[in-house]
């Protein structure tokens, strides 16, 4: 039972694949932050865009 406590204690195998979990979700934090930030830039660009279309088409 002891030598099964002592591999327990120094595998570190298991640290390996929290620190790859915590790395891929700050990317996906990261990700999420970029592409909110662009998603607004692009919708006003596409609401202009609309817009302008929309008054070409009427007038």
């Amino acid at each position: 039972m002891s030598k099964f406590v002592t591999r327990f204690l120094k595998d570190e195998s298991g640290a390996t694949a929290i620190e790859y979990g915590l790395i891929a979700a700050l990317i996906a934090v990261v990700l999420v932050g970029a592409l909110q930030a662009v998603g607004g830039s692009l919708q006003g660009a596409f609401t202009t865009i609309s817009d302008s279309v929309t008054e070409a088409t009427a007038g």
